[in-house]
């Protein structure tokens, strides 16, 4: 199919106005703590600060890599880099453990730690973050603290006799107990998470125990955690890499929307559309960081992990991605959350560029609409957190909080526009 020229100008055009003038102005009008350093996350439907006392690691490592990756695109007069420094000034000071090593999972807003513990997944944060801001911007405390982190994880959390790694420890390094407590699973989240912190890592530096450590997680995603035949990510495993029920950690990542009793319905066979198309661009990204050869190799399981979730998540007659379903295909939740949205985005014009505009473009446009007609709370500035199908918010109505920053909805942005430049070629 031929594109539409002046179709991708008008997206083009909505995307650089809603980051220019609503997106980075609602972040930088009202997340820097000039009192207490990093940020306030905490913000409800009308962008006023809800008062919430805790900074998450997590929070303020996304915030970190969102100023900085935005900065780097050349975006914000030099004041998305002027937070990402503030960002690294209190994170450094308030949140790395001097003692043992490793960031903190969480503080209150003065910097007092509140939960010592070290979770894999903000510490892959942690890495992302750090070395995007050294890219960024040249200082190299960021690149620094990424690679002790780095360190931090092959000591620690490389588990050597199935591969991969634990993912959940107490502030001294020791494994949490089973369960609830997360030492006896791992994860897609993690996992994939972690190949884009090493994809970063190795950009970052050029260093091969960062390439080679970044291949080892890429192979183990696409041999343990992909289903076999739809190339789909499976939640939760045991350490083995037996397919385990998805049950939810008392050190919560996000807000799963888990049934009462703490474990999901469908818990064995779950997948999102939002991670499969997230895990196909971000691998797409890695081959062009790792070299040409990597991509001949990558390119068969990215499409099929982006088909997968073109046919199953994206909603024909409202537009926009539903949560999840069944591995085969279908729909269990027609619900749409915001990262999603924003993950499909940049997977679809990614399709486009790698494989051609048909049938991407016109997925891509179908969530594009959605975004911008239902998602975007344009007079405040950010995305709804959740909506119904039709595109009525649901459940929860917050602007942000500890895992709704701004990671997903600024790196859409500047990755939508970078691709939908690309296209106009």
């Amino acid at each position: 199919m031929a594109i539409d020229r002046d179709q991708v100008a008008g997206c083009l055009q909505e995307c650089k106005t809603h980051l220019t003038t609503e997106l980075l102005p609602f972040w930088l009008k009202r997340a820097k703590d000039d009192k207490y350093g990093g940020f306030v996350t905490h913000f409800d439907k009308d962008g006023k600060d809800s008062g919430t006392d805790e900074k998450s690691m997590l929070g303020q490592m996304r915030f970190i890599f969102s100023m900085s990756t935005a900065h780097r695109a050349g975006y914000g007069n030099g004041q998305c880099a002027e937070f990402a420094r503030h960002g690294v000034e209190f994170v450094l000071k308030r949140l790395w453990d001097e003692k043992y090593g490793g960031f903190y999972w969480m503080a209150n807003r003065k910097g007092e730690i509140t939960i010592d513990k070290k979770i894999l997944y903000g510490l892959s944060f942690a890495m992302y973050g750090l070395s995007e801001y050294t890219m960024a911007t040249g200082d190299p405390r960021g690149q620094q603290y990424a690679e002790k982190v780095f360190d931090l994880v092959k000591k620690h959390a490389a588990e050597t006799m199935y591969g991969g790694y634990y993912e959940m420890f107490e502030r001294n390094w020791d494994l949490c107990g089973p369960g609830p407590k997360g030492g006896d699973r791992k994860t897609l989240d993690v996992h994939m998470h972690l190949m884009e912190a090493f994809t970063n890592m190795y950009e970052c530096t050029k260093q091969e125990i960062h390439r080679r450590t970044l291949v080892e997680d890429i192979d183990l995603l696409l041999k343990r955690i992909l289903h076999k035949r739809y190339a789909t990510g499976i939640p939760q495993f045991t350490i083995d890499w037996k397919v385990a029920p998805q049950i939810k950690f008392d050190i919560v990542w996000g807000w799963d929307r888990f049934a009462e009793g703490g474990q999901k319905a469908h818990a064995e066979d779950n997948t999102s559309a939002g991670h499969n198309v997230e895990f196909a661009w971000l691998l797409a990204h890695a081959s062009d960081v790792l070299g040409a050869t990597y991509w001949d190799e990558y390119k068969k399981v990215i499409k099929k992990a982006m088909d997968h979730g073109l046919k199953n998540g994206i909603d024909p007659e409202y537009g926009g991605v539903y949560t999840e379903g069944p591995h085969a295909g279908g729909v269990y939740d027609m619900e749409k959350e915001f990262w999603q949205q924003a993950e499909v985005m940049i997977g679809m014009l990614e399709g486009c560029l790698r494989f051609g505009p048909k049938p991407y473009w016109p997925a891509y446009l179908k969530v594009h609409r959605f975004v911008f007609d239902k998602m975007i709370n344009h007079p405040v500035g950010e995305w709804w957190p959740l909506l119904s199908r039709e595109g009525q918010p649901v459940h929860w109505t917050h602007m942000s909080h500890s895992w709704k920053v701004n990671y997903h909805t600024i790196r859409c942005m500047v990755e939508c526009i970078k691709r939908l430049e690309k296209l106009l070629g």
